[in-house]
């Protein structure tokens, strides 16, 4: 190979518009794909069969409720979170307050609650921890 036939390799693969070189693939013989054809669309028709009839028992059972969610509800509720779910009320009191056209507090102007969630979402998780905890044994 020449200096030339390296150039011209350097140039072809670099432009958009070279030629572009696949191979073939080699051909099968005819008879042996009808017959798979054949096999494979049986072999299709008795795996679905099975397929469906799980899907049916799984439509079947009901669904079970986590009971996380009820714990953390009974536990922002409790007395152990009321002072977490004061502050958060009170500050969506505040933020709504101040969309219906309610003067807006001028030290907060674009205030949101998120910090009162996290710190009412952080007391119900601990406190709802040993409850799920109890009822998974």
């Amino acid at each position: 190979m020449g200096f030339f036939d390296t150039f011209t390799d350097i140039l072809e693969a670099a432009l958009p518009w070279g030629e572009a070189r696949a191979e073939a693939a080699e051909p099968e013989e005819k008879d042996d794909e009808k017959e798979s054809g054949e096999e494979g669309k049986e072999d299709e028709e008795s795996k679905d069969e099975p397929e469906e009839a799980e899907e049916e028992e799984e439509e079947d059972e009901p669904e079970t409720e986590d009971p996380k969610e009820k714990f953390e509800e009974e536990c922002k509720e409790s007395k152990q979170c009321s002072p977490a779910k004061h502050h958060f009320d009170e500050c969506v009191e505040r933020v709504t307050g101040a969309d219906e056209g309610k003067p807006v507090d001028k030290k907060h102007p674009n205030e949101d609650c998120v910090e009162e969630f996290f710190h009412l979402a952080h007391c119900a998780n601990q406190c709802a921890a040993p409850k799920l905890w109890a009822a998974l044994k």
